[in-house]
C-alpha cells in the first residue's frame, strides 16, 4: 500500500498465545491429551496412569526386609522357605508388573530397574522351591548341602553386584533414599558373597543387617511417592538429589 510516495508494508504478526494457555489447559486431560468432544454420542475416554514407583519400592522394600529377618535368624527361624511365597509374588510378580507400567510412563529407569529385581527375587525363590532341582544339584546322596553351593551362591550374588553398581550410578540424580538404598545394597552383596565364598557367619550377619537399613531407604521413597499428591494429610520429603548433584 502506497500513501504520498511512500511503501507502507504489512506484516501479519502471530497472536500471542499466552493469553490462550489457561482455555488450552482446560482442554487437556489430565494425561495431557487433548480433551475431544466432537461427538458427544461417542465420547472419547482418555487413559491416564497411576504412579507405579511405589509399588515397586514397596514390594522391593519388604522383600528386603523379611530376607534380613531370616538372615539374622530373628525368632531363632534358620529356613528362608517362608519367603518363597513374598518373592514370588509380592517381589517378583508385582514389582515385575510395576516395571512394565514405568515402560508405558517412559521412565527408562524404572523399566529397567524394577524388571531385574523382579528377577532377582524370583530366581532366589526358586532356590528354595524343591521342585526346582537347584539344592539338589548341589546335595549329595544322603541330601546334605555340599560346600560347592556357597561358593555358587556367591558367584550369583557377585553377578548382582555388577548390575546393581550400574543401576547405583544411574540413581545420581533421582533422590537421596532411592540412591542410598542402592547403594547400601552394593555393600549387602559384597558381604553376603564375601561371607558365602570364605564361609564366614560374621560377614553374612553383618550383611543381612545392612537390609534393614536398605528396607527402610526404600520404603521411604515408596511411602514419600504413594503418600503424594494429597491422599494423605501429610507428605514425605523425597530428598530430590538434582537440586545438590
Amino acid at each position: 500500500m502506497t500513501n504520498q510516495g511512500q511503501k507502507y508494508e504489512y506484516e501479519e504478526r502471530p497472536q500471542s498465545v499466552s493469553s490462550n494457555e489457561p482455555d488450552l489447559e482446560r482442554l487437556r486431560t489430565k494425561g495431557g491429551h487433548i480433551d475431544n468432544r466432537d461427538q458427544p454420542s461417542l465420547p472419547v475416554v482418555h487413559r491416564s496412569f497411576a504412579n507405579p514407583a511405589p509399588l515397586g519400592l514397596l514390594s522391593f522394600a519388604t522383600g528386603i526386609f523379611l530376607l534380613s529377618m531370616l538372615g539374622v535368624h530373628a525368632r531363632g527361624i534358620v529356613e528362608k522357605n517362608i519367603l518363597v511365597g513374598v518373592f514370588v509374588f509380592f517381589g517378583g510378580v508385582c514389582q515385575f508388573i510395576s516395571g512394565i507400567m514405568e515402560f508405558v510412563a517412559g521412565n527408562t529407569f524404572g523399566a529397567t530397574v524394577f524388571p531385574s529385581y523382579a528377577a532377582l527375587n524370583l530366581s532366589f525363590a526358586l532356590i528354595f522351591i524343591p521342585g526346582s532341582g537347584i539344592i539338589d544339584a548341589y546335595s549329595d546322596a544322603q541330601g546334605n548341602i555340599l560346600p560347592e553351593f556357597n561358593q555358587a551362591l556367591a558367584m550369583y550374588l557377585f553377578s548382582w553386584l555388577i548390575l546393581n553398581a550400574i543401576f547405583t550410578v544411574a540413581a545420581l540424580r533421582s533422590s537421596w533414599t532411592l540412591f542410598m538404598a542402592l547403594l547400601l545394597f552394593n555393600i549387602e552383596l559384597i558381604l553376603l558373597a564375601t561371607g558365602y565364598m570364605i564361609d564366614n557367619a560374621s560377614l553374612l550377619t553383618a550383611g543381612n543387617a545392612i537390609g534393614f537399613l536398605i528396607a527402610l531407604c526404600a520404603y521411604w521413597s515408596g511411602c514419600a511417592g504413594l503418600w503424594a499428591g494429597g491422599i494423605t494429610p501429610f507428605t514425605l520429603p523425597a530428598f530430590p538429589m538434582y537440586k545438590y548433584i
